[in-house]
């Protein structure tokens, strides 16, 4: 099957690409880079979706969307959060309706973002959000997506927590200060932090793809969530350093402003519908994945 995937040279369109092009797919990837880094084999890219026609693909996963934890949610950056996601989805979607035959599914993007701050309270894909920034623009998002239902494509929404690997993302982030031993909880640490590990989103986008009666919202997120301060002690525990320093909420503010949204809201998301449904998880556990991911980074 012929699959395009907007934004795949991100960090999660790095694994699931060549992911795709394993299980026989071609994959077209739809970037603003003229010249990216592809995988070998497979995978060509374009700079111009309409350079392509939409009635030669089985299938389209939209990955497009600004950093969202990369600077200070100044109103320009809020801004260009919106267009880089929303818009791009919209062109996305009119693509597809010029086309004479539609790509049959559509995967897409969302994230976490789309709840709120929940508390401990375990969040599946009917809990009603808590309004706010990240709910308003989640939402958007999966509206302009769902538009492509009207055009008979099966719309499959993923609701993506915090995705870890070694080489990027939020780990590669954190590694620094924890390898010298001054990582800690973020202000408390008693909010939730819904992880998951991109070997399994990546396998979650080609399960949905191939899943004739998936559609909808799900959660993408591991079945064991775990809180912040959970998180810190395990991932000292794997580094076999201390994690004694934490930062205090006043402090993450300050530095951060409004973001430090995403850093401090709580959300035990579970992955109720992919489990029902029957996908399995390769690292359902916390301990499990980061042992996996530090591994191949030579920790």
């Amino acid at each position: 099957m012929k699959i395009l995937v907007t934004g795949g040279t991100g960090f999660v369109g790095q694994s699931l690409c060549p992911a795709l092009v394993a299980d026989g797919h071609e994959v077209v990837i739809l970037t603003r880079q003229p010249a990216p880094r592809l995988p070998k084999g497979g995978v060509s890219s374009v700079t111009r979706l309409d350079d392509l026609d939409a009635s030669e693909f089985g299938g389209v996963v939209n990955l497009a969307g600004a950093p969202i934890g990369d600077a200070r949610w100044t109103e320009s950056r809020k801004k260009l959060l919106r267009n880089s996601r929303v818009d791009t989805t919209a062109r996305l979607v009119e693509w597809m309706a010029r086309a004479k035959r539609r790509p049959p599914v559509l995967v897409s993007a969302s994230a976490v973002g789309y709840y709120g701050d929940q508390g401990d309270r375990p969040v599946t894909e009917d809990t009603p959000p808590t309004p706010g920034f990240t709910h308003d623009l989640c939402s958007a998002w999966e509206r302009e997506a769902e538009r492509a239902a009207e055009l008979g494509v099966r719309v499959c929404l993923m609701r993506i927590g915090v995705v870890l690997d070694d080489g990027g993302g939020a780990l590669a982030k954190m590694l620094p200060a924890f390898r010298m031993g001054v990582g800690g909880r973020l202000g408390s640490g008693s909010h939730f932090f819904p992880w998951i590990h991109r070997q399994d989103m990546a396998a979650i986008y080609a399960w949905l793809l191939g899943s004739a009666q998936a559609r909808g919202a799900y959660n993408a997120s591991a079945p064991n969530p775990v809180t912040n301060a959970e998180f810190t002690r395990a991932l000292g525990r794997a580094l076999g350093r201390p994690t004694v320093l934490p930062m205090p909420e006043a402090a993450l503010k300050l530095l951060f402003g409004e973001m430090s949204e995403i850093l401090l809201v709580s959300d035990r998301m579970l992955p109720r519908r992919l489990l029902d449904e029957g996908f399995r998880f390769r690292y359902p556990d916390l301990e499990g994945a980061l042992a996996a991911m530090l591994a191949r980074s030579g920790c």
